[in-house]
């Protein structure tokens, strides 16, 4: 699943990390992919030691460089991280050729063949906020994309041109399908709040999700201590946690109806 915004600064990390933590929660194996130059996710997590980075197997998506490029989360067992850094930004190009964009796709193809290695149940790419080579490589190698937007203009404006690229995209993906928009950073009591989520509604209808995302300051210091949203004590975190818990069961709920759809047998 893509996670994506065409806007910086709208969360769309914490929320992949929000998502990753609930994972972590149920033992659903999960993969982060950390696809933005800036590293955040990286950084969080705390993975391990690699001999290779995202930027290596952009470069050659060879199994035995994705495999030196995956290593585990701090975080506990189960989560893992293929890791990213400002060297992808060599990858960003705005204009890439095809073959430049199927590479991510042909590499994580590669997992479920990996030694040692039981399948991912959940694969989160966490996109940079533009629509280049690595959000497009996102594009290309999800099955499902997660928009994220703030209830502001310039947020609402953004999250338009990102659900823009990812029907774009389905030209050359037919599997990709938008998952829906999830509003982040929400504070109840705000009249403007309210009326953009009203505009994101009459914008895109049932594709703007029930669960909104709390504004709550516990996000923030999870992240800074490294933590998951799930593990930081308090009434808020503990709010925002519960958002993460419905979120995810409906990631997983769209999983397999898909694979029923298409007659996929789950494992």
């Amino acid at each position: 699943m893509a996670v994506l915004s065409l806007k910086g600064g709208v969360g769309k990390t914490s929320v992949v990390l929000g998502l990753a933590g609930a994972a972590l929660q149920r033992k659903i194996r999960t993969l982060v992919v950390d696809l933005d130059p800036q590293g955040n996710c990286t950084v969080t997590l705390e993975p391990g030691p690699t001999t290779s980075t995202l930027a290596d197997v952009l470069a050659d998506p060879r199994r035995s460089v994705l495999r030196d490029a995956i290593t585990s989360s701090s975080w506990g067992e189960g989560l893992d991280v293929l890791v990213g850094g400002e060297d992808a930004e060599a990858y960003n190009r705005p204009d890439p050729d095809r073959s430049g964009l199927t590479r991510l796709a042909h590499a994580l193809s590669k997992l479920d063949t990996m030694p040692d290695s039981s399948p991912y149940r959940l694969i989160l790419l966490d996109c940079p906020p533009s629509l280049s080579q690595l959000t497009r490589c996102a594009l290309v190698a999800a099955d499902r994309a997660l928009l994220i937007t703030e209830p502001a203009i310039h947020a609402v404006a953004g999250v338009q041109r990102a659900f823009e690229a990812v029907q774009h995209e389905r030209e050359h993906n037919p599997d990709l399908q938008p998952l829906g928009v999830v509003v982040n950073r929400v504070r109840t009591r705000s009249t403007e709040h309210a009326y953009r989520i009203n505009e994101l509604r009459e914008i895109f209808g049932p594709l703007v999700l029930p669960t909104a995302l709390p504004d709550r300051a516990a996000v923030q210091h999870a992240q800074g201590a490294g933590q998951p949203i799930q593990r930081w004590n308090t009434p808020g975190a503990r709010q925002v946690a519960v958002a993460f818990e419905v979120l995810l069961t409906r990631i997983l709920r769209s999983n397999q109806l898909r694979h029923a759809s298409t007659g996929v047998a789950q494992g």
